[in-house]
């Protein structure tokens, strides 16, 4: 049973900044960290072309619930603010994302902006920038196109291959650290992507892309069609906007129907459909680390729902105050963190 053990709500100090640059519908700009007993966290959003990271608290807190198992957060301070200054941009940075080492004693901040411009750092265990572990990429065809929506997902199996979606060019790069090994060209406007790591015997080379109304699944070592292994199309017309894979392997996709659907790989089949489990398009979607069994869905209303997907069961919901600029998960726990433009941080710990 996955239940909240804490919610609390931070805002960010007026003197990092007034106010964020505006973010796209399926924005991606917050990571967050938690160590050992969490009784605080390490949350990154992108403004504009910087970013900053934040230390929050999370002390033992009562977890207040209103109608519909809604949970009610309890303010908490704002311990420690300051400017990541490893990440110079030259655009609006679209996403970020944090991910974990083997050892444990440091992770990888990645950051892309609306061009496609790479950079990832390497931060040590207390999440200072570790210098000379810093590398930047761009494009072949950097400067080319419009600006738009980009998105970035590193293989958990091997950090140092990251995979670059860009909207307006309907392209995901993919890099080995600086060397740019290939680039898939979608049919559609990509909005999210995900390796999926633990795939059979595939040692994550394969990638989940959601593009217009298709879920595509690509295999990097494969050459004809460009690499795409396998199209699934949703409703016609519904723009999917999120996918996520779970630890057993099996895969959620969801967007603009509000219906999380959930498929076996092996076989590329729906498990099982939780419809209209959001009020309005999902934008985000994550598995639960403590049971794959639960799924996190972010809509665009400002609700995010925590549910048991094989009964389309909800367990509770919380709401920020206004539109997420960018939601994100820990990526071996249940620890979830949400940015919303009116300059509050949710932040919920779930067992």
């Amino acid at each position: 049973m996955v239940e909240a053990k804490r919610l609390n709500k931070a805002v960010i100090p007026k003197s990092l900044f007034t106010h964020p640059s505006p973010g796209n519908l399926q924005s991606t700009r917050l990571a967050v960290h938690a160590n050992g007993d969490v009784s605080s966290c390490w949350v990154y959003i992108a403004s504009a072309s910087r970013i900053y990271k934040l230390r929050i608290s999370m002390e033992d807190s009562f977890v207040g619930r209103g109608q519909e198992s809604l949970l009610i957060p309890e303010l908490t301070q704002v311990l420690e603010s300051s400017v990541v200054n490893r990440c110079p941009h030259r655009s609006e940075i679209q996403s970020i994302v944090l991910a974990e080492t083997g050892s444990m004693d440091c992770s990888i901040l990645g950051s892309v902006d609306s061009y496609g411009h790479l950079i990832v750092s390497k931060l040590d265990v207390s999440n200072t920038d570790v210098d000379g572990i810093t590398y930047s990429v761009s494009p072949q065809d950097y400067g080319v196109g419009e600006g738009s929506w980009a998105g970035l997902c590193f293989n958990p199996k091997q950090l140092s291959m990251a995979a670059v979606a860009r909207s307006f060019c309907k392209s995901i790069d993919i890099y080995d650290q600086d060397i740019h090994l290939r680039t898939l060209r979608t049919l559609w406007y990509p909005s999210s992507l995900i390796f999926m790591d633990n795939f059979g015997e595939s040692d994550g080379s394969m990638l989940a892309v959601t593009e217009g109304s298709q879920l595509s699944v690509w295999d990097l070592r494969v050459k004809e069609n460009g690499g795409c292994v396998r199209r699934i199309t949703g409703s016609v017309g519904d723009t999917l906007y999120a996918v996520s894979i779970s630890s057993s392997g099996n895969i959620a996709a969801g967007g603009a129907d509000r219906t999380v659907t959930i498929y076996d790989p092996r076989r590329w089949s729906a498990l099982s459909r939780w419809l209209h489990c959001s009020k309005y398009e999902i934008t985000g979607l994550n598995f639960s680390s403590v049971d794959p069994n639960y799924v996190y869905v972010q809509g665009v209303d400002y609700e995010v729902i925590c549910g048991k997907w094989k009964e389309s069961e909800k367990a509770f919901s919380f709401r920020g105050d206004s539109n997420w600029l960018g939601f994100s998960k820990c990526s071996n726990r249940d620890v979830l963190a949400g940015w919303c433009d009116s300059g509050s941080i949710f932040v919920v710990d779930v067992c």
